[in-house]
């Protein structure tokens, strides 16, 4: 679930640093530029696990700050494709399950990768896997926003999500949509879905 990813990187270093330690500074900063952020093909950034290279620093005419290249290594949150994730449910909508992780909320669970036989119920908001109880008799199930489910990671999308000019093809509310990283998933066998499936 967590990859560690090397980068390199020139990081700006403000006057009012230059008291302490460079490595001090360089993580700071560091961590204010990546944190939570997500970087294109690369994942979520966490946390600074450690700096492996500091290069010269240098001054820029007409900028009092310092500048340093540094080779590092980020802890990145990425999951395997066929991993196994345990979340929570976010909210359902026709486009599927929302599961979010606590810090990291963008993973749908797509109809066609529900339990099936299942259904949008629309007055509950929640789908609903309807259950076979084998003796011809069917029980629903429903998904509803809260409950903890256990999923498997299916693929992951990356969308370049800065603003690049007007578009005539999109409209606000599809520019608005894309999410940078999202991760998709599925609970069609035996064992993934809500855990209170499972308990008994």
């Amino acid at each position: 679930m967590f990859i560690l990813t090397e980068m390199k990187n020139v990081i700006r270093i403000p006057p009012e640093y230059f008291h302490i330690k460079l490595n001090y500074a360089i993580a700071d900063e560091l961590n204010k530029k990546l944190a939570n952020k997500v970087m294109l093909n690369v994942g979520l950034c966490i946390a600074l696990f450690d700096i492996t290279n500091i290069k010269e620093s240098y001054i820029l005419p007409g900028d009092e700050a310092s500048h340093t290249g540094v080779t590092f290594r980020y802890i990145v949150f990425r999951p395997f494709i066929e991993e196994i994730l345990l979340g929570k449910i976010r909210s359902c909508s026709q486009e599927g399950v929302h599961i979010s992780l606590g810090f990291f909320d963008d993973i749908l669970i797509p109809p066609t990768a529900l339990q099936h036989p299942s259904r949008f119920d629309e007055t509950e908001q929640a789908w609903v896997w309807q259950y076979d109880m084998g003796d011809g008799n069917k029980h629903d199930l429903f998904m509803d926003a809260g409950e903890s489910i256990r999923f498997k990671v299916t693929a992951e999308v990356f969308q370049e999500t800065c603003p690049s000019g007007p578009a005539l093809s999109e409209t606000r509310d599809s520019i608005e949509a894309k999410v940078p990283y999202l991760i998709k998933g599925s609970i069609n066998e035996p064992g993934l879905g809500l855990l209170s499936w499972w308990n008994n």
